[in-house]
């Protein structure tokens, strides 16, 4: 099979977007009869129909759908490569790319990256971040697609590198109505007596809870689930369900939302973070000035 043409595949993800060649071609600058011949030739070279052309317009295929979700990428992909090149020419010295957990990114991570970049000597770096979950984080390192990454301790980090950053601690947060409101400190397997708000279920904090509630032989039952913690916090006020989330986290957002914390009796409701990496001795002056930053603000 042929190299993918960015052109084509840009175009692709046009039509996809507008069901239409002709409104894609608008936007494009280009007639629609030219984008036709360019998706048709994109057919033949993967074998398999990827639109339907309907009466007014074309929907992708289950193939296309496939080949859009991956030219997305492409396309993401492709923008960065083009900023990172363009921030050289603009003078920027170095680029660190960091991989981070939720818990790490509504911490501390984006303010102790901002005050590094705040210093003179780190003015010409891009840092770019990018929210990840753990067993994502430890691959995407090992593979080469990031410099960094900001993790649980907890996580198998394999042969990465690492070092100590920032540590946090685990809290019940419940409606302040709610029948646990009143203790000051809760065993998790109390807990599962009532529905939670759920993460992703490759998150770090889905993952120990869950093995957490298979260790006393109970089922943590999720009835709602969210990608971020503010959001759980809005559940929680709702009176929809609790959550387990950091108390570093529930402490900026509980007393808005009229939600009581509740301290975690549990060993592993303490975690740390750590920052990883392939191998100190190949790492930028830049991203060794950064992991020096991030390790000289742990707790």
């Amino acid at each position: 099979m042929r190299d993918f043409d960015l052109t084509t595949l840009r175009l692709f993800v046009a039509v996809c977007e507008t069901g239409n060649m002709a409104r894609a071609g608008e936007t494009a600058n280009i007639v629609g009869s030219a984008i036709s011949k360019r998706l048709a030739q994109l057919e033949d070279q993967v074998g398999t129909p990827l639109l339907l052309r309907k009466r007014h317009g074309v929907v992708p295929t289950a193939a296309g759908h496939t080949l859009l979700e991956h030219a997305r990428g492409m396309m993401d992909s492709a923008a960065r490569i083009q900023r990172d090149m363009q921030s050289y020419v603009a003078g920027t010295r170095d680029k660190v790319r960091v991989l981070a957990s939720v818990s790490a990114m509504t911490e501390s991570l984006a303010e102790d990256v901002a005050a590094f970049l705040s210093l003179p000597a780190h003015g010409a770096t891009l840092v770019d971040l990018e929210e990840r979950i753990s067993p994502e984080i430890v691959r995407g390192v090992r593979e080469g697609l990031a410099t960094l990454g900001v993790c649980w301790d907890a996580v198998d980090l394999g042969a990465l590198a690492s070092r100590p950053y920032r540590s946090d601690h685990l809290c019940v947060v419940v409606p302040a109505r709610h029948a646990l409101a009143r203790r000051a400190r809760v065993r998790f397997a109390e807990t599962l007596d009532f529905e939670h708000v759920g993460l992703p279920v490759n998150s770090a904090v889905r993952l120990l809870l869950q093995r957490s509630a298979a260790k006393v032989e109970r089922t943590l039952v999720s009835r709602i689930v969210v990608s971020n913690f503010e959001a759980a916090l809005r559940v929680v006020s709702a009176g929809l369900a609790i959550s387990v989330v950091p108390k570093e986290v529930a402490d900026r957002h509980g007393e808005a939302n009229a939600l009581r914390t509740i301290a975690l009796d549990e060993p592993w409701a303490a975690r740390r973070f750590v920052v990883c990496f392939r191998d100190a001795a190949r790492l930028s002056p830049a991203a060794q000035a950064l992991v020096d930053h991030l390790v000289a603000r742990a707790d």
